[in-house]
């Protein structure tokens, strides 16, 4: 029956390709040859944090790996999956070309079958090509992030019988006044020259325990795939998917000829109605408006290289510290693990194709439209997916292009919406849903622009800001106060006009995290400051714009806008003072004075659930005078102090703190988790303008990735440690030149 195995581990790589390796049979071969050893997830070449020239990685590379391939395997069916190859590949087999893959975030599995050599060694050799081609999107002009090299996404060894499932196409029907239903395809493929009849029987469970069966008879046609409904009707109590309770539901497809088990398919499923209407969109049956992010998927150093926990931890940062409640996946598919964590947590996705301003030519359009047939048929069973983006983002209108991207997704998948991103005004609809990129507000009284006004037309319409802020308003962590208030405020004025307008269905800012960028775009080093966390996922204080919409029973937050310097501001002290925060009201203390108690803006900021705090001055002292004092701020809730928040008049270096996002990983090779180093003063405060150098000391089975000597940025900085194959004890600590922080320990375990 079917086995997976991953090809972590064991590939040979080198910065070139040669004709001669495809006539090497042996890995001993490649040793010998300057080849060094790498493991998967796999960059092409690290980079430096910034001021780097991206073509250092856009080279044609070559991946080997030998093949454990034995008599056990005669018979069998022997495939090669890659989850991602940027950005073109093709893949060998013992000197044969057997496949070939434009596009570097669709997955392709490639047949070994009749290639394999049982009486020797079997050599599978990738050529990556890095470059930007122009016949492959989102190449063709230039674009806005960086689409780092290598096999930088899992490769696993699927091996299965000559008739097998190929893919399985669930969908849930909710009835939310009575019993459901499950309808779905089952993709059977069948090598044999004859066609055969076969059983085939869904299992629905919930949490271990089986909620239905169905079984059905099929013709399996000869040397084809073939489509075998089944449907699950009455099935009653069923438990929703939500954003707040996530249930999911593992289905189960079994294959059976002859009564022999062939084959068995497992995937997870959610029971959920979604879909935008032109007065709003409905999760369940209940009005829901989105408030979210964009998201690149890349790192430092590494690029898109990092692994499963890593992943997923962005979307638990999405999640439980921002609070959102949707992720973009901008601007193409993103790591299957990813999408994973967020069916888990409850956090809706809007999955779009390759793609950034630029059409290219109809070679370029056909990949296009192969990504668009990739994206749909690998992600169709995440609940968290409502929304299809099958239009290059912000193009200009290609009538008969974007018909087609529209057309593949509705046949593919009849069951979600469509959106097209643009950001220009009169753009054809060809779409469900009018996506939109508005960026009207840069500081003044404009802050979104009508429905109308981007549409043309004069009805309303399902319709959604898709990106606002960002490249009008670049901020980093550790800019002057001013702007840091100002880069808040542009997310909560936005924030609070789309949640208080009907027509908008949602926003989506821009974004998430800095990310790297090409030297047209950003800051001049390589890097767009337009996230809400900086690319290490340490938030700035627009962050907690976001984070602070979450009930104070939950997590309470308080966050002053402000480095608490007397001279800080242009204008001298900290006034205005915004605080993010969703207390009921909040005390504050001047040199252990009370100063008064201040409530949030409510009238100014209606649309958003926990407005902040906006103070012009300070009753019955106007400007707080040339002196300066410590501060401390006292959030209460239902009349309880609930969280506190302490500034201290003349802060001082007085540690460097140290923190894992988590304390055990698995010894397999490639796990690894974030360590942030963070010097603060005498009351915990980060020290924004301290850039100390420190030296990351590490013992034990793991390594750093990236460099272990750099310069704090903005008093902080993060490094990701990577397990080794050998489990143990990974300690870690750091030390600057007045500084040490304290000793932590990972456990590296094994994967059992």
């Amino acid at each position: 029956m079917r086995q997976v195995t991953k090809l972590s581990h064991g590939w040979l790589f080198k910065e070139d390709f040669s004709d001669k390796y495809l006539t090497m049979r042996k890995s001993e071969d490649f040793r010998g040859d300057s080849f060094k050893e790498v493991s998967l997830p796999h960059m092409t070449r690290e980079i430096p944090y910034n001021y780097f020239d991206e073509k250092m990685y856009q080279f044609i590379s070559t991946y080997a790996h030998q093949l454990d391939i034995t008599e056990h395997h005669r018979g069998k069916r022997v495939f090669v999956d890659f989850e991602g190859v940027m950005g073109y590949a093709e893949v060998f087999l013992n000197g044969e070309l057997l496949h070939t893959h434009k596009g570097g975030y669709t997955p392709f599995a490639v047949e070994l079958t009749t290639y394999l050599n049982f009486a020797g060694e079997n050599l599978l050799v990738v050529k990556a090509d890095s470059t930007e081609r122009d016949d492959i999107p989102p190449f063709g002009n230039v674009i806005d992030y960086l689409c780092y090299g290598g096999i930088y996404r899992d490769v696993h060894l699927r091996v299965v019988e000559p008739t097998y499932i190929d893919n399985l196409f669930a969908r849930p029907k909710v009835n939310l006044n009575g019993p459901s239903s499950l309808e779905t395809t089952v993709f059977v493929n069948n090598a044999a020259p004859q066609s055969v009849n076969a059983q085939v029987k869904l299992k629905l469970s919930y949490q271990g325990e089986t909620v239905a069966t169905k079984e059905t008879t099929a013709t399996i046609d000869a040397a084809q795939e073939t489509k075998v409904e089944v449907a699950i009707h009455e099935l009653k109590n069923i438990k929703l998917w939500d954003i707040d309770v996530p249930n999911l539901y593992q289905l189960e497809a079994t294959l059976k000829i002859n009564g022999e088990v062939q084959d068995i398919y497992h995937t997870r499923i959610g029971f959920r109605e979604a879909i935008f209407k032109p007065e709003g969109f409905f999760l369940n049956g209940r009005k829901l408006h989105i408030r979210g992010l964009n998201r690149h998927q890349s790192y430092p150093y590494v690029g898109y290289a990092m692994p499963e926990r890593v992943q997923k931890r962005d979307a638990d940062i999405l999640k439980y510290e921002l609070r959102l409640n949707l992720v973009r996946t901008s601007h193409y598919p993103q790591s299957i693990h990813f999408l994973d964590r967020c069916d888990e947590i409850g956090l809706l996705v809007f999955e779009e194709i390759p793609g950034w301003q630029h059409i290219g030519g109809a070679e370029w359009k056909e990949v296009s439209y192969n990504d668009v047939r990739a994206m749909i048929t690998r992600d169709w069973n995440h609940p968290s997916i409502i929304l299809w983006g099958v239009r290059i983002n912000e193009s200009p209108d290609d009538h008969d292009f974007f018909l087609e991207t529209n057309r593949i997704a509705r046949e593919l998948d009849p069951t979600r919406q469509t959106g097209g991103v643009r950001c220009h005004r009169l753009s054809e609809f060809l779409e469900d849903v009018f996506t939109v990129n508005d960026f009207s507000h840069s500081g003044g009284e404009i802050i979104l622009d009508t429905q109308k006004s981007w549409t043309g037309l004069d009805h309303q319409v399902p319709y959604m800001v898709t990106e606002f802020n960002g490249h009008m308003f670049p901020t980093k962590r550790f800019d002057q106060e001013e702007r840091l208030m100002e880069h808040a405020l542009r997310h909560v004025r936005v924030q609070d006009k789309a949640a208080k307008t009907d027509e908008i269905h949602g926003s989506i800012g821009w974004c998430a995290f800095d990310y790297n960028t090409h030297f047209e775009f950003g800051a001049g080093d390589r890097i767009c400051y337009h996230g809400v966390m900086d690319m290490f996922r340490i938030p700035k204080f627009a962050a907690y714009v976001y984070s602070s919409q979450v009930s104070p029973k939950e997590d309470p937050v308080l966050e002053p806008v402000t480095l608490w310097a007397r001279g800080e501001r242009s204008i001298g002290g900290v006034l205005p003072l915004v605080i993010l925060t969703n207390c009921d009201h909040v005390d504050i203390r001047l040199a252990g004075q009370d100063f008064g108690r201040f409530y949030p803006a409510r009238e100014k900021f209606p649309g958003l659930e926990y407005p902040p705090i906006v103070i012009d001055h300070i009753p019955e002292t106007g400007e707080w005078g040339s002196t300066w004092f410590d501060g401390e701020f006292i959030g209460y809730h239902e009349g309880k102090e609930v969280v506190r928040k302490r500034f201290i008049k003349n802060p001082v270096a007085a540690e460097l703190t140290i923190k894992a996002d988590d304390t055990q990983i698995y010894a397999d090779g490639q796990d690894a988790t974030r360590v942030v180093f963070q010097a603060v003063d005498q009351v915990g405060n980060p020290l924004p303008y301290l850039a100390d150098f420190i030296k990351i000391e590490l013992t034990g089975p793991g390594e750093i990735i990236g460099p272990s000597e750099v310069a704090l940025i903005g008093g902080c900085v993060a490094t990701w440690v990577k397990s080794t194959r050998e489990p143990g004890t990974i300690t870690i600590r750091a030390n600057s030149t007045r500084l040490t922080s304290e000793t932590i320990r990972i456990e590296s375990t094994r994967h059992v």
